[in-house]
């Protein structure tokens, strides 16, 4: 048999080591859930003609269009708008798995499900990488989004 099993002073020492660990993983737990319920994300086009902010769901609080969009086609301020949305998304997207490594870990399988979740949530895997904002004399007052096509 154990001998670890009958010595009381050792359970009691695994015990507490144990709740110790639960009670680290409860505070830590805690504090990735108020960092990203609290986290707000800001994104801009590289044209500047269109600023969306995101809530921690990923859902749009406020948009800023500027006067870069004045003459531009409809089609080409909603393509921008949707692109910028969803630059956003994956910012968010990253900081939310910055801030499970920070606190509870990404190589746990909560923390790592938590991250799959999030990506899922908000598409961050569907996101397609930006290209790097163009002077204002070459864009000729196209969006970026009419440059990539």
């Amino acid at each position: 048999m154990d001998e670890r099993i009958l010595d009381p002073d050792g359970a009691r020492e695994r015990l507490a080591a144990w709740k110790g660990r639960i009670d680290k993983l409860a505070a830590d737990t805690k504090s990735m859930s108020a960092q990203l319920q609290g986290l707000r994300i800001v994104a801009k086009d590289p044209a500047g003609m269109a600023e969306v902010t995101i809530d921690s769901t990923g859902a749009m609080t406020d948009l800023k269009l500027t006067d870069r969009m004045t003459g531009a086609r409809p089609e080409t301020v909603a393509a921008t708008i949707m692109a910028t949305l969803a630059d956003a998304r994956k910012q968010l997207a990253e900081r939310s798995k910055e801030i499970v490594a920070e606190t509870i870990g990404t190589e746990t399988a909560a923390g790592r499900a938590i991250v799959e979740s999030v990506g899922r949530q908000l598409g961050a895997d569907e996101a397609k990488p930006r290209p790097a904002a163009a002077d204002d004399d070459d864009n000729d007052g196209r969006s970026y989004v009419e440059e990539r096509w």
